[in-house]
């Protein structure tokens, strides 16, 4: 019989972050009982079977003990599959019904494991690949929001060498690739900014300039697509410590033992109506825009008069259920409900549909080609 599978960990530097989310997400299906499986997805690569009731401190020299080896195929038919015992050692293919994605950052939240699912065939929950793509890159979100005419703050590839920005300092540097607040930085000297891309691990897979805008507020929504759209309330982060600049990954997820569910916040905040109103429109347009499923969460910055998209996280710590919670919707209602988004159509398929051969029987010599 299939069961829901919860995947977290992976190759990122979110993978403690990833590991909170999905042991807690792991633990709320099997006290629902959904007997889920828990698929730890460690620092190299691999992917192990570990126990749905595991804790955080299993994990803090990496694969737990007595983890069974998953392997990962990408091809019709595909999926996880676990080496069984005997002299064989036969593999099995683990029955799936969809998986959680609990991944944050890097490969399990840019699309990268999105694709893989779908060449095997195996369905998911939170965005598609082109979806996940498109959030995790700041640049080519910011792009598409500009271009849809949504409210925006301008922001540029930073470049090595180059023109100097089409805005003055301070400036915010950001990873165009990454999420959460790692690897944010703000100074006032686009040199600075510039040896980042050589000096930061974060930076060097590319980097975003924005002007910082030193008062602006803060403003965060959730949207959850399944069993319809719907919007939470919109909560404003309190900081901890104001002598910072910004709202630090360590603000987010190192103040208490819950992580990012127990950070200091403001929900619902206390808006003026018309900036709440504008909020809510924006984000309406955001899930059409950008691919939206799942439950995600929409940043938004609050200054002066302007109200500006910022970035969307599509697969937030905790999945975003403290908004949720706050709404009377338990962690495993939102979960049940991811699984049954996925799983209400069929997985994605690729066809190859128009390859009649056509060019190739027109084409001639390869050889020929080369002169």
């Amino acid at each position: 019989m299939a069961r829901p599978a919860v995947l977290f960990g992976g190759p990122s530097p979110e993978h403690d972050i990833s590991i909170l989310t999905g042991l807690q997400a792991a633990r709320a299906l099997a006290q629902a009982g959904q007997d889920p499986l828990a698929i730890y997805w460690s620092k190299t690569g691999d992917h192990h079977l570990v126990p749905a009731t595991s804790e955080a401190k299993d994990f803090l020299t990496g694969v737990p003990p007595k983890a069974q080896r998953l392997e990962l195929v990408a091809r019709p038919g595909g999926g996880f599959v676990a080496e069984g015992s005997g002299l064989f050692k036969k593999l099995a293919p683990l029955e799936v019904s969809a998986v959680v994605i609990a991944c944050h950052g890097g490969p399990g939240e840019d699309g990268t494991l999105q694709a893989v699912f779908d060449l095997a065939g195996v369905r998911y929950c939170g965005p598609t690949a082109a979806g996940a793509a498109l959030g995790m890159d700041k640049l080519a979100f910011g792009g598409a929001m500009a271009a849809a005419g949504l409210p925006s703050l301008p922001r540029v590839v930073l470049t090595a060498a180059g023109d100097e920005p089409p805005f003055a300092g301070p400036y915010i540097v950001k990873p165009r690739f990454g999420g959460s607040s790692i690897g944010i930085e703000i100074t006032d000297d686009i040199a600075v900014a510039r040896a980042l891309l050589r000096t930061s691990p974060h930076h060097r897979d590319g980097a975003v300039l924005e002007p910082y805008l030193p008062d602006a507020v803060d403003l965060n929504i959730s949207v959850r697509t399944w069993p319809q759209r719907q919007l939470s309330a919109i909560e404003r982060p309190l900081r901890q410590d104001a002598s910072g600049r910004i709202y630090t990954y360590a603000e987010k997820y190192l103040g208490g033992g819950e992580g990012l569910s127990s950070a200091p916040r403001q929900l619902p905040a206390h808006l003026p109506d018309d900036v709440d109103a504008r909020i809510r429109r924006a984000a309406q347009a955001v899930v059409d825009i950008a691919l939206v499923r799942g439950a995600a969460r929409i940043d938004f910055l609050w200054h002066g008069d302007d109200v500006f998209v910022n970035e969307i996280n599509t697969i937030p710590g905790a999945l975003a259920w403290y908004f949720w919670h706050q709404q009377g919707v338990a962690f495993a209602e939102l979960l049940t409900d991811l699984i049954a988004e996925a799983t209400s159509g069929p997985t994605r398929r690729y066809h190859a549909d128009g390859a009649d051969g056509s060019a190739l029987r027109a084409a001639g010599s390869i050889a020929g080609k080369l002169a």
